[in-house]
């Protein structure tokens, strides 16, 4: 393995435009890339690591399944290991079933070695390449073209469920949720363009623009591609401390400091959203306790508020302690899928959103992540999120809420407008 280590005092070009030519010579000359951008934001338990990493072809050596993934990370390895777990991984996990189409088509599970990867630190980034010399990599990715301006093609979608078939089901939730049959359910909603034609690096680029988050990525597979510009980690692997932080609670931002300052503490005060967020934090708890060392799973904040450029959101942090001998893949599947985009219990909740959503969800709330090679990891939860299949031209993307007894439904309606309006904006514009 050969690898160059660029100050960024040394480049040609800013930081953020030399990220750009990286990411876009990576797409033209690879079927696989992924890539994680923190955005500089500061987070507790940190952000994503800003990592690059590409091959040129899709191989059957690639992993897709929990076994092959276990595999893998029991074999040294210096390089990462990149990739996605898609929502319906479920159906394995919980003897469970989905009939609704998928329009996208990503498998359900993927992860592959790269063969070149960058890593950017604070103030230089590193190239590693297996099959090439890093500095003929650094001179392609200077002469690569990428223009600031993007796409002028505009795209309009349409909701797959009509509004009022939306406040119809909430209301069949809410007696479900009467009856007792569950507490809290995550219930989301498509938007969709068909024959859609889209450059999806340039729409990456402005999404991220318009809503950095601490959590977004790039990834494509073939075809298909994932625009990601999550707010939200479902899981991270630091030494042996094991980091979720689950979000439930949304409220818009205010247009002046003092509107701001009203929302937030309108959200902090709100009951329904803290009851929404500590069911989901019991039930992070309750899946971390099944693979934690006893006694170390613990909630090191509750309702936290943190602000993005469209919303505040009310996030918990739960920590806990991995003992040596379970491996990383058995913490994820007993914490997949995250309770934030579920509900409680469960698995009666998973039953719910088949019974009244009406496509699959893809890898949308399902999770994009990487392991290192020291065995850390970190996966986000695919939330604010653009998946295209460029082949088709079927571009989607789904927002949902949490429905609880006391949720009113054009309130949850008009939150799953509010979630949505960053990525109608930047496909209108």
């Amino acid at each position: 393995m050969n690898s160059l280590t660029l100050p960024f005092a040394s480049l040609p070009v800013p930081v953020l435009q030399w990220k750009q030519q990286a990411l876009a010579w990576a797409a033209e000359h690879n079927e696989l890339v992924a890539y994680y951008e923190p955005n500089q934001l500061n987070y507790r338990y940190g952000t994503f690591t800003n990592l690059l990493g590409m091959r040129r072809h899709a191989s059957s050596q690639d992993i897709t399944s929990w076994e092959q993934l276990q595999d893998q990370l029991s074999q040294p390895d210096n390089r990462p290991l990149l990739g996605y777990l898609t929502y319906d991984l479920k159906n394995g996990l919980e003897k469970l079933h989905s009939q609704h189409p998928d329009f996208i088509g990503f498998p359900e599970l993927y992860f592959f070695l790269p063969e070149t990867w960058l890593l950017w630190a604070e103030d230089a980034l590193t190239i590693y390449s297996t099959t090439e010399d890093p500095e003929a990599i650094a001179r392609s990715i200077a002469h690569t073209p990428f223009t600031a301006s993007f796409s002028e093609n505009k795209v309009k979608t349409v909701p797959r469920v009509k509004k009022e078939d939306y406040l119809h089901n909430v209301e069949q939730l809410r007696q479900h949720i009467l009856h007792g049959d569950v507490y809290e359910v995550n219930y989301c909603q498509e938007f969709y363009a068909e024959q859609a034609s889209i450059s999806p690096l340039a729409l990456f680029w402005k999404l991220n623009q318009a809503s950095p988050t601490p959590f977004a990525g790039f990834l494509k597979l073939k075809e298909r591609y994932l625009l990601c510009a999550s707010p939200e980690r479902f899981l991270k692997k630091s030494g042996d401390l094991l980091i979720s932080q689950p979000i439930k609670g949304t409220i818009r931002r205010g247009s002046t400091p003092e509107e701001d300052q009203r929302q937030k503490e309108q959200l902090a005060a709100s009951e329904k959203e803290q009851a929404e967020n500590m069911m989901i934090v019991d039930l992070v708890r309750n899946d971390l306790n099944r693979v934690a060392a006893t006694g170390t799973v613990q909630v090191e904040e509750l309702f936290g508020l943190y602000g993005f450029k469209y919303v505040w959101q009310m996030i918990s942090t739960v920590t806990a302690q991995l003992p040596e001998t379970v491996p990383a893949v058995e913490v994820l599947k007993a914490a997949f899928p995250m309770g934030s985009m579920t509900g409680a219990p469960k698995i009666r909740a998973l039953e719910l959103i088949e019974q009244y959503e009406q496509t699959k969800r893809g890898l949308y709330s399902g999770s994009l992540g990487y392991f290192l090679p020291n065995g850390d990891f970190d996966f986000n939860v695919v939330i604010r999120s653009l998946q295209y299949n460029v082949a088709t031209g079927y571009l989607s993307f789904e927002v949902g809420s949490a429905i609880t007894y006391d949720s009113d439904p054009e309130q949850e309606y008009q939150e799953c407008l509010l979630k949505a309006e960053a990525i109608r904006n930047v496909l209108a514009n």
